[in-house]
Order: C-alpha cells, then sequence, then structure tokens
C-alpha cells in the first residue's frame, strides 16, 4: 500500500482495490509500464491523495507525459508474461522449469494441455484415451514406468533414481518409489494445489498395495459427443474388466490375495455402472438447467465444472476407502449445500427444487437428486409442447 506496486494486468478478475490502467494507443504501453513501475508514478498519486487507501478514480488524474516517458533512456521493455506454476493459465507445460515437477508430468502423461502449451517431443509419450493404471493393465506398462519414462525424456542425461528421489521428497512425500507416491500420495496433493479441483481423478478399489487403481484425465471424462460416456465404459469394462478377469483367473488358481481383489474390483464396477446409468445418489445435478435438460446417465457438460460433475463418483464410499470420497483415493473439499444468494423467479414444472408448497423460494439448492424417469418424462412433456407450437 505504501509503494503501491504495478505490474502487468493479463485478464484475470481482480479486486476493485486495484486500479487496471488501459492505454488508448498500445504504442503507449511502454511507456505508460514504464512510468507506472517508477517512484514517479506513487509520487504523482500521493500528491493528489495522501491517503493510505487510493480510491481508482485518483488515478486517471495523473499527468502522464508521453514525450518524457515514450522517448528517452526510462522506457523499459515490457516483461513477458511468465509463469512456472502450473495453476496459471500462461503456463507452457514445460516439466522442468515447473515448481511441481511430477504434478505436471502426470498432466502431460494423461494427455492434459495448458491454454499456452507448446508441443514437444513429451506429447508422442502421453496417453490418448485419457486412462492410465497404476498396476499393469491390457497389455501397457505400470503407470510408474509410464511416468518415469517421461521424466527420463525431460531430464535427458540428468535423469537419475537420485533425482527421482528428490522430485518424491520435494513433494512433501516419504514415499519410497514413484509407484508407492502414486497409489498413495499424489491425488491428495494434486487436489491441494489445484484449488480442490481435480482435473487428473485418481479412481480404485479401496486396496492400497495390490488394488486396481486408474489414474482419468478428467477433461477426457467430461468430453462432449457421447466422447466421455465412451471413456467411462472403456474404464469400466474394458480396463477394470481385464482386471476383474484376471482375478477370477488367480482365484481358479488358488493365488494368495485373488479372492478378496475380486470382491473389492466387483464393488468398484458396481459403481462405475450405477454412474453411467446415472439414477440416485449416482445422477448429476446441475442447479441452473431445467429439469428437461439435466443429464440422465453419464451426459456431463465439462462448462459446468468439476462440483457438479464430480458428484456421483463420491457418492457412496468404496470399501476401504476415505469417508465422503466415494471412489476416489481421497476427498476433494467439495460440497453441495445451499450456494448464497436467490435465484429469479423460474417456473415450478422446469425448476420444481426451487418451490417449496406451492411457494418460490429461489433457495439456490444443490443436494438435490432426480430420477432417470423424472427426467425423461420432462423431455417428453417438453418436446410435445414444442411440436404443437
Amino acid at each position: 500500500m505504501r509503494d503501491l506496486p504495478a505490474t502487468l494486468y493479463t485478464g484475470e478478475l481482480f479486486s476493485n482495490t486495484a486500479p487496471v490502467i488501459i492505454p488508448r494507443k498500445y504504442e503507449y504501453l511502454p511507456g505508460i509500464c514504464a512510468f507506472c513501475m517508477s517512484g514517479e508514478f506513487t509520487k504523482a498519486l500521493r500528491a493528489i491523495n495522501p491517503n493510505v487507501a487510493v480510491e481508482n478514480g485518483y488515478v486517471s488524474k495523473i499527468h502522464w507525459d508521453p514525450g518524457k516517458w515514450l522517448y528517452s533512456d526510462t522506457t523499459i521493455p515490457l516483461p513477458k508474461a511468465y509463469a512456472d506454476a502450473p495453476t496459471q493459465w500462461i503456463f507452457k507445460g514445460t516439466i522442468t522449469s515447473s515448481i511441481a515437477l511430477l504434478h505436471v508430468a502426470i498432466a502431460r502423461l494423461l494427455g492434459y494441455q495448458w491454454p499456452e502449451h507448446e508441443l514437444d517431443e513429451l506429447d508422442e509419450l502421453s496417453n490418448s484415451d485419457g486412462i492410465v493404471c497404476i498396476p499393469a493393465v491390457r497389455g501397457e506398462d505400470p503407470a510408474a514406468e509410464r511416468l518415469r519414462a517421461l521424466l527420463a525424456a525431460a531430464y535427458g542425461n540428468d535423469w537419475s533414481p537420485t533425482k527421482e528421489q528428490e522430485l518424491i521428497a520435494a513433494t512433501g512425500s516419504e514415499a519410497k518409489d514413484l509407484d508407492e507416491w502414486l497409489r498413495n500420495d499424489f491425488f491428495e496433493q494434486h487436489c491441494k494445489l489445484f484449488h480442490h479441483r481435480p482435473f487428473i481423478w485418481h479412481i480404485w478399489d479401496g486396496r492400497r498395495r495390490d488394488g486396481f487403481h486408474a489414474l482419468v484425465n478428467y477433461h477426457k471424462l467430461a468430453e462432449g459427443n457421447g466422447k466421455g460416456r465412451q471413456v467411462l465404459e472403456s474404464l469400466t469394462y474394458s480396463y477394470l474388466g481385464e482386471w476383474i478377469t484376471r482375478q477370477k483367473d488367480g482365484v481358479k488358481r488358488g493365488e494368495g490375495g485373488a479372492e478378496d481383489r475380486l470382491a473389492a474390483a466387483l464393488e468398484l464396477q458396481k459403481r462405475l455402472i450405477a454412474i453411467l446409468e446415472g439414477e440416485p445418489p449416482f445422477d448429476i445435478f446441475v442447479r441452473w438447467k431445467p429439469i428437461e435438460k439435466q443429464p440422465i446417465g453419464w451426459e456431463p457438460d465439462i462448462n459446468d465444472g468439476v462440483r457438479i460433475n464430480i458428484r456421483p463418483f463420491m457418492a457412496s464410499d468404496i470399501p476401504g476407502g476415505r469417508k465422503g470420497a466415494g471412489i476416489l483415493r481421497w476427498k476433494p473439499n467439495i460440497s453441495w449445500g445451499k450456494d448464497r444468494g436467490k435465484e429469479p423467479v423460474r417456473p415450478q414444472e422446469q425448476f420444481p427444487w426451487l418451490w417449496k408448497n406451492g411457494k418460490f423460494t429461489g433457495d439456490r439448492v444443490n443436494d438435490v437428486h432426480l430420477t432417470s424417469e423424472e427426467k425423461r418424462k420432462a423431455r417428453e412433456t417438453m418436446n410435445r409442447k414444442t411440436r404443437s407450437k
């Protein structure tokens, strides 16, 4: 507050305690930037208003001399926008220059790309379907080996077992290797790093050391035109289905632990099938959409956000899992309580959750479950009305 620091504005939401200066001409930007980052700006503003908190309107009253700041040695080249944090949209996806190396590497392995992502040879090592299983499944290498290969390609000659241990320790984990870190620590760290809106989901059967674990790219899982449903079907019937077949064979051979692994896998598959079908409590509910446009089964709209689409996966805890996490390895800090504010009046037929005892409440409730039959009837009713017009 005392020095009134300035920086380049890149389009994010901002508090009204920070003014944004937009030049009338782009060529003015270097000079204005130099002026605002110099001590002259603070002096000029304090001459008008010496208060600690200065209202935004005073900034436009400062005199700026383009002749002085555009054509003199004081003009500075504009700094290039850069971010080494994967939480920033301008992050370019470079593993070795990131402050969260392993998390960026996993995102790259699952095929995730940042808006400013720069394609490189590592993209050839990424997964195309958005599913990477931690154990070896369907002829694919375990996730730890695939992640290790990606890191080795990123680091080149600098890669070594010692480097692997350093990267794991840098996350705050005490895991002995990448497999242990992926199974037990990754998802909790991922949720916290990305503000409890994870885009890599760790789905598991509740067995820490020898169970079925899969990392899934949420952006693939929530893709439109039925593609997201195909990803979930592939996870349910292809990847997990192959794992179940192996456990059944193990039971026949008398393999130790196979019977327990089979039971756990079948429990997981039962929940995944329930998500595909979408009956309560495994349904998706979008408060702002009318009942006839509510998803039936796994029909996610990625624009509705993680909070909405993750609900079915947290609906029923897997035996051995974390309380409230459902089939996820860790519980993100997400709830579906009532949001602040009120909705404008909407028709009761289309928005019954906004009404109570025949009166409109407008309460922004989210803990609502609708059956597929209710949604289908609403669609049929709306289609009849549309055809009759």
